[in-house]
């Protein structure tokens, strides 16, 4: 299935990319007789904009994952998949009132940093060299096997070429400019991505009315499947094992959402590079309200594009493309390349400059976060401590071409993963609890002692590994459980926390801890701004899940 791109599809493509290399260069040139310094090139200089900070976190997050992984997710499931979106718009606004204020005072560059300041060397050590093998084995591979995996469906381009091609597109602009050029890009990226994404989003169900508009569309594809917008599923529904019901409100969306938005290098850096903590709490609330329409570039689609395919009416007036090359239920992650071949000539340019703006944006950020990550916490700690500003800035753009090189070769070999959104989060689910524990009590519980935190990081590993899986040859109904990744991930964060506190307690007999963080209600005081943005969140997201609640 490869789209029939014209001429001027190519060359909307081609702006893109030329504008995005121009300001990324742009931004990036050193200043007359000054050298890039850490700050510059890791931080942005601390001159970020909330406006810059909310397009910036918004163009980190979704890539690919989103647009195929999560579509594909919307194809095999329904709207439910949704909650991770919606659910985030929440999360960043615990983010912002309670997490940032106290990130930004300390006046961090990297999350491993943090885990010094509260604990030890030693634990920050782990958790930076746990982090750089994450971004590289799982995230960067990810996002460059599913982007790869588009271009390969859209255009026929074979997967080891489109590998390259978006490697060195991201490396381009990311490598020589550090973050600033990462989080200035991100602005136009952002508007590449929701304006691409909405175009596709209007064709779908456009096409699924027979060309009556996209309400009619959205009333046909809710007639045609009720049981695919309800956001809570009950057990009965083949994709409960993904999304468990209540689950994913009191339960282990917490734990993915509250990791990820809170403790993500790469998600949480363009905050600390912004011009004040207002400034950044205000990024946080812009990114919460683009969250919330999110699932409609990326979910409503898969869901159309079922509806299509279940459709013989809708299939036959698409023609031969229609029928061809049809995504089956066990092929979910090609429904949204199945439907770019139907945009007109023009608009495929647009949608295909969105994709690749979805996946350059997050390969940038990520490269840009691990290079951080190793500089700052493994090259300025053991290798040279007294490095200059040159050589510092030298390792990160080293640190992050030899981490792009290894997920190149690692990306093709992910071939045969089916919601690859799923695969993601379950794996790193594994891991991202006991993390939160770490730095959840780190941050509340002054008692918390880094002997607590090391045991309790150490055992959420097998308690995960528990509620996961049985040894072969073991009865899961006897000694060991076979529950949904996501109640798996909030009891692993409940017991991991218990761990914690149990040791602590024993350790300092109930006293506080040297390293515990001192907090005051001033700290976490807001502006009127973030207020009322934030109560309009919230109201929003009420009014979402009681609309599709079952």
């Amino acid at each position: 299935m490869t789209a029939n791109f014209h001429l001027i599809d190519y060359l909307i493509f081609i702006a893109y990319a030329i504008l995005i290399l121009g300001v990324g260069l742009w931004v990036s040139r050193d200043k007359k007789g000054h050298q890039k310094n850490a700050e510059d090139y890791f931080l942005a200089s601390k001159s970020l904009p909330w406006w810059a900070i909310g397009a910036s976190l918004i163009a980190a997050n979704i890539s690919a994952e989103q647009f195929i992984g999560m579509s594909g997710s919307g194809f095999a499931s329904g709207l439910a998949i949704a909650s991770y979106e919606w659910m985030a718009a929440l999360t960043l606004l615990i983010v912002g009132k309670f997490f940032l204020p106290i990130f930004i005072e300390k006046g961090l560059y990297t999350i491993p940093e943090f885990v010094e300041k509260r604990y030890s060397t030693n634990l920050k050590t782990i958790l930076a060299i746990f982090w750089i093998a994450l971004y590289v084995f799982v995230n960067l591979t990810s996002v460059l096997y599913l982007g790869s995996l588009a271009l390969e469906t859209i255009m026929g381009i074979p997967m080891m070429y489109g590998v390259i091609g978006l490697a060195l597109f991201a490396a381009a602009y990311s490598l020589y400019g550090g973050l600033s050029a990462v989080a200035w890009t991100d602005v136009i990226q952002v508007v590449f991505l929701v304006l691409g994404g909405l175009v596709t989003t209007y064709l779908a169900l456009n096409t699924v009315s027979g060309g009556e508009g996209v309400i009619s569309g959205l009333k046909t594809v809710y007639n045609a499947v009720p049981e695919r917008f309800a956001m809570i599923l009950d057990k009965s529904n083949p994709e409960y094992k993904n999304l468990p019901g209540l689950g994913v409100l009191v339960g282990g969306m917490w734990v993915a959402n509250l990791y990820y938005w809170g403790f993500n290098q790469y998600i949480i850096q363009r905050t600390l590079a912004a011009k004040s903590l207002k400034e950044s709490q205000k990024g946080i609330i812009m990114a919460a309200f683009l969250k919330l329409i999110i699932p409609l570039i990326v979910v409503i689609p898969g869901i159309a594009a079922y509806v299509m395919i279940n459709d013989n009416q809708i299939l036959g007036s698409l023609g031969e493309a229609g029928l061809s090359n049809i995504p089956s239920s066990d092929q979910a992650d090609k429904a949204y390349p199945w439907l770019l071949q139907f945009l007109p000539v023009g608009l495929k340019g647009i949608a295909f400059a969105a994709l690749t703006a979805a996946i350059v944006s997050s390969l940038a950020s990520m490269l840009n976060s691990t290079s951080t990550i190793f500089t700052m916490d493994i090259y300025k700690q053991y290798i040279n401590k007294n490095a200059s500003d040159k050589a510092t800035v030298g390792m990160g753009r080293l640190s992050a071409t030899i981490a792009l090189i290894i997920a190149c070769i690692m990306a093709p070999l992910l071939g045969g993963i089916d919601q690859a959104f799923q695969f993601i989060q379950e794996y790193t689910g594994v891991v991202s609890p006991g993390i939160l524990a770490v730095f959840i009590l780190g941050l509340f519980w002054k008692k918390t002692t880094n002997k607590g935190a090391i045991v309790g990081a150490l055992a959420s590993i097998p308690i995960a590994m528990y509620f996961k899986v049985a040894p072969k040859g073991w009865s899961t109904s006897s000694i060991f459980v076979d529950v949904p990744f996501m109640d798996q991930m909030g009891y692993t964060f409940l017991l991991t926390m218990l761990i914690i506190v149990l040791v602590s307690y024993m350790q300092n007999k109930g006293n506080d801890d040297v390293k515990g963080i001192p907090l005051t209600k001033s700290l976490f005081k807001t502006s009127s701004e973030f207020n009322i943005g934030a109560f309009a969140v919230m109201i929003i997201i009420v009014v979402l899940y009681s609309l599709f609640w079952k």
